[in-house]
């Protein structure tokens, strides 16, 4: 099965063999080194050494059955999504059993070549024509499917060209995307500063030293008031599944951990939309809470140290607390101090080494500052108008990161199909259109 259409038509044209991928690439099934480094595969970066802390599932103890990957072999996860998480080594390691480590015939294929051929676009949507979902989120290419793509194949010293010139194209737009990177820690650091900034009334000049762990210092007027003695605490339930009759007619909106990624960013403020509503009868027959629109709510399991203010009357799950402020509190206030203290609430308070735990009783004893009730909205006001500058550099630099990842693929996939001679292109301006 070739590939059709205008990726074809480039390669013919330019007098490239079609050739099937069984012709370069064989399977190796060598195993039996655990004295080597651990190596992974994903879509963005290609092969990578793995570490204890990448987020990655972690490795069987017994490594005996991983497999042997010597430098310029192609590693690929058929199993995956997205698609297209495959690469060429540079280093000698083993990697999961459950992965594809093909050598590649050295009279037919540069390595450096197959690494961008393999990744470019039209050969991702190949995978995914070709492969089978499934559920819940799994896919599967087969290797008589994979090995049977044909495609246009330039002779070896032209795939050589064509490496070194995206070998130095791609490092230039690389090199600009780190830029871009740096400008948005940048501006994240800048936003959290703010935030810190203003619920520690910065402005103020008479000061005193904090008794706060998140704070060095606060106005000398200001109080340091425990949540619990100007807000009521609550919590939430889950209503027994076993009872399906508790999961009829449910009209109550119902914050569960899968919410957290709306308010992740801190962009939101209020949450409006749930993907589950629980019952009257389940509410009825829990430990749930209904509680009233303007209340805060903190996830203190999972998704550790997230929070954002209800904009209905909402019941959560047992994985958050809640405070109902009284007059003294602005909940918006308590919001953004929850949110400027969140890297101690993690650092000092929550458990555990997979996934953090905030512990109940902690939260029982914690403690902000306290200005007057005008001077919170006052402050608040300001971090939205602060936040609402930063948020639009950070929307600008992220949609010329889109550009720049759009750029580096149609380079890569123009180049590995032919689309233009790489002789004649050196110096080309492949990010035109991009500032920083």
């Amino acid at each position: 099965m070739s590939l059709t259409g205008s990726i074809a038509r480039h390669g013919n044209q330019r007098g490239w063999s079609i050739v099937p991928l069984r012709a370069v690439l064989a399977q190796s099934k060598a195993d039996n080194r655990t004295d080597l480094p651990l190596l992974g595969v994903n879509l963005r970066q290609g092969v990578t050494r793995r570490s204890a802390d990448d987020g990655r599932p972690a490795a069987s103890d017994d490594l005996s059955a991983y497999k042997l990957v010597r430098p310029g072999n192609v590693v690929m996860n058929r199993l995956g999504k997205p698609h297209g998480s495959v690469g060429v080594s540079p280093w000698l390691g083993i990697t999961s059993p459950a992965y594809w480590v093909m050598p590649i015939n050295p009279r037919l294929g540069e390595p450096r070549f197959f690494h961008h051929l393999l990744r470019s676009r039209h050969l991702i949507a190949e995978y995914k024509r070709l492969g089978k979902n499934q559920p819940p989120n799994q896919f599967d290419i087969s290797w008589d499917a994979f090995r049977a793509i044909e495609l246009p194949l330039p002779p070896l010293e032209e795939q050589r060209r064509i490496a070194d010139f995206l070998d130095a194209e791609i490092g230039r737009i690389d090199n600009l995307a780190s830029v871009l990177q740096r400008e948005l820690d940048l501006l994240a650091e800048r936003r959290s500063t703010g935030v810190v900034a203003a619920v520690s009334g910065s402005t103020h000049k008479d000061r005193r030293t904090s008794t706060l762990a998140w704070l060095e210092s606060l106005p000398s007027s200001w109080q340091e008031v425990r949540v619990g003695l100007l807000a009521q605490m609550g919590s939430g339930h889950t209503p027994s599944r076993s009872h399906p009759e508790w999961w009829t007619d449910c009209s109550i909106s119902w914050i569960t951990t899968g919410e957290v990624r709306q308010v992740r960013e801190d962009r939101i403020e209020d949450l409006y939309e749930t993907r589950e509503k629980i019952s009257e009868l389940g509410l009825a027959n829990s430990a749930a809470e209904l509680h009233p629109r303007g209340t805060v709510f903190l996830c203190r399991t999972a998704s550790a140290g997230y929070s954002g203010v209800m904009g209905l009357d909402m019941a959560t799950s047992q994985d958050f607390v809640t405070w109902t402020c009284g007059p003294r509190l602005f909940p918006y206030f308590l919001l953004w101090c929850l949110r400027a203290m969140r890297p101690d609430l993690l650092g000092r308070l929550a458990m555990g080494s997979t996934h953090k735990t905030i512990y109940v009783p902690d939260l029982q004893m914690l403690r902000i500052p306290l200005p007057p009730i005008e001077e919170q909205e006052r402050i608040v006001r300001t971090i939205r108008r602060q936040n609402a500058r930063v948020d639009e550099l950070t929307d600008h630099v992220r949609r010329q990161q889109e550009l720049l990842r759009e750029r580096r693929q149609a380079l890569i996939t123009a180049a590995v199909t032919g689309q233009f001679d790489v002789s004649t292109a050196s110096g080309r301006n492949v990010t035109e259109g991009v500032t920083v």
